[in-house]
């Protein structure tokens, strides 16, 4: 039995307290991201594209169209922006620079507002400065992470170690490569530790550079490095930045390309932030 004030498990309610947060931090993000340049998009919910953006569609929320033409719910924002600027506003447009204040909905019903902007030809240094002073406004300071994903892809292409192994960090296991400077690349943890990179080889070398670049082009104080930190992320392949306080994500982005297209951009997770506030509020 269904009660009638049942909603479905993953969807959101916001009342009281918890709508007034949401409301000021997405007019305070959006002033802000106005005040930089971007401007405002809102894609269509209904998607013909969703799917190359997935590896697993079964997270896809799927229904057809009035041609019977399989459409799916909006579970991914970033593609969609880049897509319709470059290839369907085209010529109306100057534009490089773009935000949306908008949910994203996969299955069965999880649904998840965000906050994103995307610069199409932008660096790492310009989306998560972006991101770092958008947190500050509305008043969180998390851990910021910066990764390098062409690291893990070179240790399993060049070196023999396990995208899993990696994925999973089990550092015994990346310790057993016999590889003279593994452990050195193990322990990377801060900004100091990029102080000395000549024991690695050039291609590790080179993609620890940029992270290292990043971190003296970026003005923020909590940041920790992880040149090891794996995961399937969609379309990006370079420098990624994930922010957190405690186990709670709050923000990622980085540099990515989409259909040829290279940019960067980063999401504010909404709710997570709502979350940390109230928490935060009610100590």
């Amino acid at each position: 039995m269904i009660f009638e004030h049942e909603i479905p498990s993953g969807s959101r309610l916001y009342f009281g307290t918890s709508a007034k947060l949401k409301r000021e931090i997405e007019f305070v993000s959006a002033e802000m991201l106005e005040n930089f340049g971007y401007e405002e998009i809102v894609t269509p919910i209904f998607s013909y594209h969703q799917h190359e953006c997935f590896d697993n569609q079964k997270l896809l929320v799927r229904l057809n169209d009035e041609a019977n033409h399989e459409v799916t719910l909006r579970a991914d924002s970033t593609a969609d922006v880049v897509r319709i600027v470059t290839k369907r506003l085209g010529r109306s447009t100057e534009s490089k620079k773009w935000f949306y204040i908008q949910p994203t909905v996969t299955f069965p019903t999880k649904e998840q507002y965000q906050i994103g902007a995307e610069i199409l030809g932008g660096s790492f240094e310009e989306v998560a400065s972006a991101a770092t002073m958008l947190l500050k406004e509305i008043d969180i300071a998390p851990v910021m992470q910066i990764a390098n994903i062409r690291i893990p892809h070179l240790l399993n292409e060049k070196y023999g170690v396990s995208l899993e192994v990696l994925k999973s960090m089990h550092v015994e296991q990346i310790m057993q490569a016999e590889l003279p400077w593994i452990e050195q690349l193990v322990r990377i943890n801060s900004v100091e530790d990029l102080e000395d990179l000549e024991p690695f080889p050039s291609d590790i070398r080179e993609e620890l550079e940029k992270i290292k670049e990043a971190t003296q082009n970026v003005s923020y104080d909590k940041m920790v490095i992880s040149p090891l930190f794996y995961a399937k992320m969609r379309y990006y392949d370079s420098l990624t930045f994930r922010m957190f306080e405690g186990n709670a994500l709050l923000a990622m982005g980085g540099i990515y390309s989409i259909d040829g297209v290279e940019a960067a951009g980063f999401a504010l997770y909404t709710d997570e932030c709502i979350v940390n506030k109230m928490n935060r509020e009610a100590k």
